[in-house]
């Protein structure tokens, strides 16, 4: 799967059209989840999606407490 063909499942899911990278990325996490397309695929996608420029929420945040707590 391709991320065109990730569009076309996304209007056909939700109903409207998004050029949103971000949001095509949490749309294949979602269908991996659910076992719609396979990890292969899952994983090019998200390859793809990212050499775009789609970027992962988890990324931006700084998990360390030790830093955060002072």
């Amino acid at each position: 799967m391709h991320v065109h063909e990730l569009k076309v499942k996304f209007f056909q899911f939700r109903e409207y059209e998004t050029n949103d990278l971000n949001e095509l990325l949490d749309f294949a996490k979602r269908i991996y989840i659910h076992n719609e397309i396979s990890i292969c695929e899952y994983r090019s996608l998200v390859r793809e999606l990212e050499s775009l420029g789609a970027v992962v929420a988890w990324d931006n945040i700084d998990h360390s407490l030790i830093e955060n707590s002072l």
